[in-house]
């Protein structure tokens, strides 16, 4: 965290010392920012930080590739003749156990067509999700504990 706000202070100075306070400039200010830390990690114990933003880019990758995969396969289903669905709630037991990783497991639940996170419970052990086709119920939780809770363990611990 310490490095961020440093990265982010770089940008400042960045967009400061050029006089354009665009997010443009300030991405660009962010970027250098970033290089910098990078050609003085050791130094400065930054060697976490590049790694833990790389996991992070691979989790949105993940988000942004589940997100039009299961639009498709929801459009898919809409538009068969025949649904052969069996819509319902299943609990998914939770490997992560921190209240910011199980509202960003939930989130990208339900941000993804097909699936809604409806409830977690008491004790924070499952989370309680509706899904448009519970037919194959252990594929379903094995995409998400492959998927997306992986990629948060990966990139958050």
């Amino acid at each position: 965290m310490r490095l961020f706000l440093i990265n982010m202070l770089l940008a400042l100075t960045w967009a400061a010392v050029t006089g354009f306070f665009t997010i443009l400039n300030l991405a660009f200010g962010f970027f250098l920012g970033a290089f910098v830390l990078y050609l003085i990690r050791e130094q400065v114990g930054s060697v976490g930080y590049f790694s833990r933003a790389r996991r992070i880019a691979s989790l949105f990758v993940l988000f942004l590739y589940e997100l039009a995969m299961s639009a498709i396969r929801v459009a898919i289903m809409v538009l068969s003749p025949k649904m052969n669905l069996k819509p319902g709630i299943f609990a998914y037991r939770l490997e992560v156990d921190r209240d910011f990783e199980i509202t960003l497991l939930a989130n990208m639940i339900t941000l993804t067509p097909g699936t809604l996170s409806v409830d977690v419970s008491e004790d924070k052990k499952f989370l309680y999700v509706h899904a448009i086709d519970c037919s194959d119920l252990e594929a379903t939780r094995k995409d998400i504990a492959d998927g997306f809770e992986r990629k948060i363990l990966e990139a958050f611990r």
